[in-house]
Protein backbone atom coordinates (compact mmCIF):
# COMPACT_ATOMS: atom_id res chain seq x y z
CA UNK A 1 0.00 0.00 0.00
CA UNK A 2 1.43 3.30 -1.08
CA UNK A 3 1.94 6.33 1.74
CA UNK A 4 -0.93 8.36 -0.25
CA UNK A 5 -3.39 5.27 0.08
CA UNK A 6 -2.55 4.68 3.85
CA UNK A 7 -3.13 8.39 4.98
CA UNK A 8 -6.50 8.34 3.02
CA UNK A 9 -7.47 4.96 4.96
CA UNK A 10 -6.36 6.10 8.22
CA UNK A 11 -8.49 9.76 7.08
CA UNK A 12 -11.29 7.79 6.82
CA UNK A 13 -11.03 5.48 9.37
CA UNK A 14 -10.89 8.85 11.99
CA UNK A 15 -13.74 10.16 10.05
CA UNK A 16 -15.85 7.07 10.52
CA UNK A 17 -14.75 6.97 14.48
CA UNK A 18 -15.37 10.61 15.12
CA UNK A 19 -18.65 10.00 13.63
CA UNK A 20 -19.32 7.13 16.18
CA UNK A 21 -18.08 8.94 18.86
CA UNK A 22 -20.72 11.95 18.12
CA UNK A 23 -23.41 10.04 17.80
CA UNK A 24 -23.08 8.48 20.74
CA UNK A 25 -22.32 11.41 22.45
CA UNK A 26 -25.52 12.13 23.48
CA UNK A 27 -26.35 9.08 25.53
CA UNK A 28 -23.25 8.86 26.91
CA UNK A 29 -24.30 12.60 28.48
CA UNK A 30 -27.60 11.21 29.55
CA UNK A 31 -25.68 8.51 31.40
CA UNK A 32 -23.50 10.80 33.10
CA UNK A 33 -26.27 13.18 33.75
CA UNK A 34 -28.38 10.73 35.72
CA UNK A 35 -25.12 8.95 37.34
CA UNK A 36 -23.57 12.41 38.55
CA UNK A 37 -27.28 14.30 38.98
CA UNK A 38 -25.42 17.02 36.64
CA UNK A 39 -28.25 19.18 35.06
CA UNK A 40 -30.54 17.64 37.97
CA UNK A 41 -31.24 14.47 36.19
CA UNK A 42 -31.42 11.76 38.80
CA UNK A 43 -32.09 7.64 38.50
CA UNK A 44 -34.94 7.70 39.86
CA UNK A 45 -36.14 3.87 38.75
CA UNK A 46 -33.96 1.88 41.46
CA UNK A 47 -34.46 4.79 43.28
CA UNK A 48 -37.53 5.48 43.86
CA UNK A 49 -38.25 1.61 45.08
CA UNK A 50 -36.27 2.37 48.10
CA UNK A 51 -38.40 2.86 50.92
CA UNK A 52 -36.61 4.59 54.27
CA UNK A 53 -37.43 6.11 57.18
CA UNK A 54 -38.10 9.97 57.72
CA UNK A 55 -34.91 11.42 59.90
CA UNK A 56 -37.44 13.59 62.29
CA UNK A 57 -34.03 14.94 63.85
CA UNK A 58 -33.34 17.83 61.09
CA UNK A 59 -34.81 19.95 58.51
CA UNK A 60 -33.59 20.83 55.38
CA UNK A 61 -34.85 24.16 53.74
CA UNK A 62 -35.75 23.66 49.72
CA UNK A 63 -36.25 27.07 47.50
CA UNK A 64 -37.93 26.19 44.28
CA UNK A 65 -37.33 28.93 41.56
CA UNK A 66 -38.15 29.40 38.48
CA UNK A 67 -36.87 31.59 35.78
CA UNK A 68 -38.33 31.97 31.68
CA UNK A 69 -35.16 31.47 28.63
CA UNK A 70 -34.80 33.67 25.89
CA UNK A 71 -37.36 32.90 23.52
CA UNK A 72 -40.11 31.22 24.95
CA UNK A 73 -43.49 33.36 25.90
CA UNK A 74 -44.15 31.17 29.11
CA UNK A 75 -44.48 31.61 32.70
CA UNK A 76 -43.47 28.88 34.96
CA UNK A 77 -45.40 28.94 38.55
CA UNK A 78 -44.75 27.13 41.69
CA UNK A 79 -47.54 26.62 44.45
CA UNK A 80 -44.33 27.18 47.30
CA UNK A 81 -41.49 28.72 46.63
CA UNK A 82 -39.48 27.53 49.93
CA UNK A 83 -40.68 24.62 52.47
CA UNK A 84 -38.95 22.89 55.12
CA UNK A 85 -38.98 18.87 55.12
CA UNK A 86 -37.25 15.81 56.86
CA UNK A 87 -34.46 14.66 54.84
CA UNK A 88 -36.67 11.14 53.74
CA UNK A 89 -39.89 12.93 53.62
CA UNK A 90 -41.57 12.82 50.20
CA UNK A 91 -42.68 16.04 49.21
CA UNK A 92 -45.21 17.33 46.22
CA UNK A 93 -45.26 20.51 44.91
CA UNK A 94 -47.62 21.89 42.29
CA UNK A 95 -46.21 23.88 38.89
CA UNK A 96 -48.13 25.86 36.35
CA UNK A 97 -47.05 26.52 32.63
CA UNK A 98 -48.66 29.44 31.37
CA UNK A 99 -48.45 30.57 27.84
CA UNK A 100 -48.63 33.82 27.66
CA UNK A 101 -47.90 34.16 23.56
CA UNK A 102 -50.09 34.24 20.43
CA UNK A 103 -49.54 31.02 19.16
CA UNK A 104 -48.81 27.16 20.27
CA UNK A 105 -45.79 26.26 21.38
CA UNK A 106 -43.23 23.59 22.30
CA UNK A 107 -41.46 24.30 25.14
CA UNK A 108 -38.94 22.42 28.50
CA UNK A 109 -38.20 23.13 32.25
CA UNK A 110 -34.45 21.91 32.94
CA UNK A 111 -33.49 21.80 36.44
CA UNK A 112 -30.33 22.22 37.97
CA UNK A 113 -29.46 21.90 41.84
CA UNK A 114 -27.54 24.05 44.27
CA UNK A 115 -25.33 23.09 46.21
CA UNK A 116 -24.35 20.22 43.43
CA UNK A 117 -23.42 17.23 46.32
CA UNK A 118 -27.29 17.27 47.07
CA UNK A 119 -28.00 16.03 43.25
CA UNK A 120 -26.77 12.57 44.71
CA UNK A 121 -28.74 12.48 47.46
CA UNK A 122 -32.40 13.83 45.00
CA UNK A 123 -35.09 11.56 44.55
CA UNK A 124 -37.25 12.67 42.04
CA UNK A 125 -39.83 10.17 41.76
CA UNK A 126 -42.18 12.14 39.54
CA UNK A 127 -40.77 15.19 37.75
CA UNK A 128 -42.05 17.06 34.71
CA UNK A 129 -38.77 17.70 34.11
CA UNK A 130 -36.38 17.30 30.85
CA UNK A 131 -40.07 16.59 29.12
CA UNK A 132 -41.34 18.97 26.09
CA UNK A 133 -44.55 20.41 26.79
CA UNK A 134 -47.44 21.81 24.17
CA UNK A 135 -49.00 24.39 25.00
CA UNK A 136 -51.79 26.32 23.57
CA UNK A 137 -52.03 30.04 22.78
CA UNK A 138 -53.29 31.04 26.58
CA UNK A 139 -53.43 27.73 28.28
CA UNK A 140 -52.41 26.48 30.99
CA UNK A 141 -50.91 23.35 32.76
CA UNK A 142 -50.73 22.26 36.07
CA UNK A 143 -48.18 19.62 36.84
CA UNK A 144 -46.37 18.06 40.17
CA UNK A 145 -43.25 17.69 41.58
CA UNK A 146 -42.71 14.58 43.66
CA UNK A 147 -39.24 14.16 45.50
CA UNK A 148 -37.22 13.43 48.69
CA UNK A 149 -34.08 14.23 49.81
CA UNK A 150 -32.31 10.63 50.92
CA UNK A 151 -31.55 10.55 54.84
CA UNK A 152 -27.49 10.24 53.71
CA UNK A 153 -27.31 14.21 53.02
CA UNK A 154 -24.34 15.75 54.32
CA UNK A 155 -25.57 17.06 57.63
CA UNK A 156 -23.29 20.23 56.53
CA UNK A 157 -26.39 21.23 53.52
CA UNK A 158 -29.20 23.08 55.18
CA UNK A 159 -30.42 24.28 52.29
CA UNK A 160 -30.80 23.29 48.62
CA UNK A 161 -32.45 25.17 45.28
CA UNK A 162 -33.80 23.79 42.72
CA UNK A 163 -33.86 25.89 39.94
CA UNK A 164 -35.92 25.42 36.65
CA UNK A 165 -35.22 27.42 33.56
CA UNK A 166 -37.87 27.39 30.54
CA UNK A 167 -36.45 26.75 27.25
CA UNK A 168 -38.32 26.60 23.59
CA UNK A 169 -38.19 23.43 21.71
CA UNK A 170 -38.35 23.21 17.88
CA UNK A 171 -41.50 21.73 16.64
CA UNK A 172 -38.81 20.11 14.16
CA UNK A 173 -36.60 18.86 17.00
CA UNK A 174 -39.73 16.61 18.56
CA UNK A 175 -40.93 15.49 14.78
CA UNK A 176 -37.36 14.11 14.45
CA UNK A 177 -38.24 11.96 17.76
CA UNK A 178 -41.22 10.90 17.55
CA UNK A 179 -40.54 8.08 14.72
CA UNK A 180 -37.79 6.84 17.49
CA UNK A 181 -40.20 7.08 20.47
CA UNK A 182 -42.63 4.80 18.23
CA UNK A 183 -40.07 2.31 17.40
CA UNK A 184 -38.54 2.06 21.02
CA UNK A 185 -39.05 0.70 24.21
CA UNK A 186 -42.45 -0.75 24.80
Amino acid sequence: MSPVQRTVSRTLLVLVAMFAFAFALVPLYDVFCRVTGLNGKVDTTAQALVHEGVDESRYVTVQLVTRSGAGLPWRLEVEQRQLRMHPGQTVEVGFTFVNQGAAEQWGRAVPSVTPSQANRHLRKLSCFCFEEQRLAAGERLALPLVFQLDRDLPAEIHTVTLVYTLYPVASGEIARRAPEAQGGEA
